[in-house]
């Protein structure tokens, strides 16, 4: 069957069929043959547009954001980055929340847990810092950081300078499946209890506590410094040949279990040199991109969508796309792919 046509073509209409269909109604139910073609379709029909977020633009709105309303008030003072299909929806793709998130000096948001996972990637400043279980881990540019469901997390800034970072949530999944609870701390802030760097001393090397067992499904290490990926990535670049895709592309993943870092949420890094010119694919996951370093563009089913250094964009479910770099450029990205991988639905095309 061509991709195009209908799986199902809905039957001709009729007074009697009409007159039956007002009957079903009545008793809240309805004929599958009227919706079979909507529902079960021949291919993805993403409802997700792709987007771009010029963080230029959007910085100095995020900046009045912090002269308008406090941390405390705001309990966690976000600029939603909503797609344009979804608008008022807070979400960036069917099934991920994105947002950019303010705190400055002298600044704490308060503790808080929830179900939806959470990650973070640091776009500007330092000096911040997250804390997640009762270990604190300072922030910096480029550095990728989690949350995971039901860990309490506070946000602080001793530091002198504004920071921002881009929220990454499965709010959305978790809300369809209405399983949605949240918390306050009983303090405001949660007690310190590890040493900072404790997690990376303990998960983020070749080695593991002896007979380890991951208390939850998520990283046990909920900090990865982009200093350290981006020697890795670097190093990768000069020694591997490339992708004609993706350039030099990595994925962060749980050290306990090889996996994806969050059940619901993939994350990876890549790099593309400089005059790189992507060759064409598609996949099922909708991915959200920021860039940390480099000018290019990324074609997404014929749409052309520049990007330069802290811009974020969105390339939907099954939309073909490749990247061109002007110049060296990096790209953080997350999408769903785990959870797709995990319920066996996700898809690729490479060609």
């Amino acid at each position: 069957m061509n991709p195009t046509t209908p799986f199902h073509v809905k039957p001709e209409s009729s007074a009697e069929r009409k007159a039956f269909y007002e009957r079903l109604t009545t008793k809240s139910a309805a004929p599958l043959w009227e919706v079979l073609g909507d529902i079960v379709r021949t291919e993805p029909r993403a409802a997700c547009a792709p987007a771009l977020w010029r963080y230029d633009d959007l910085r100095p709105l995020i900046m009045d954001a912090g002269d308008l309303i406090t941390a405390e008030e705001a309990e966690r003072r976000v600029i939603v980055l909503e797609n344009p299909s979804y608008r008022g929806a807070s979400r960036i793709t069917q099934s991920l929340y994105a947002g950019l998130q303010l705190i400055l000096p002298g600044e704490v948001a308060p503790s808080h847990r929830h179900t939806a996972s959470a990650l973070r990637f640091v776009i500007e400043g330092e000096g911040a810092y997250t804390a997640v279980d009762g270990e604190r881990v300072t922030m910096k540019p480029g550095d990728f950081i989690l949350t995971p469901s039901w860990t309490y997390h506070d946000h602080g800034n001793p530091g002198e300078s504004p920071v921002v970072w881009l929220d990454g949530l499965d709010i959305p999944t978790v809300n369809f499946f209405d399983t949605s609870f949240a918390e306050h701390h009983p303090q405001h802030t949660q007690p310190v209890s590890r040493p900072e760097g404790d997690a990376v001393a303990r998960y983020g090397t070749a080695l593991l506590p002896f007979e380890y067992k991951s208390p939850r499904p998520s990283s046990p290490l909920f900090s990865y410094p982009y200093a350290r990926s981006r020697e890795i990535l670097d190093r990768m670049a000069h020694s591997e040949p490339l992708d004609p895709r993706h350039g030099v592309k990595l994925q962060f993943v749980n050290p306990a279990t090889g996996g994806y870092p969050l059940p619901t949420i993939g994350a990876f890094l890549q790099c593309l040199p400089s005059g790189f010119r992507g060759a064409s694919s598609r996949s099922t996951d909708a991915t959200v991109y920021c860039v940390r370093e480099g000018n290019g563009q990324s074609h997404i089913e014929g749409k052309t969508i520049s990007w330069g250094p802290r811009d974020i964009f969105v390339v939907p479910s099954w939309h073909s796309v490749r990247h061109d770099a002007d110049e060296e450029a990096v790209l953080f990205s997350f999408s769903d792919r785990p959870a797709q991988k995990a319920l066996g639905i996700w898809r690729e095309q490479t060609s």
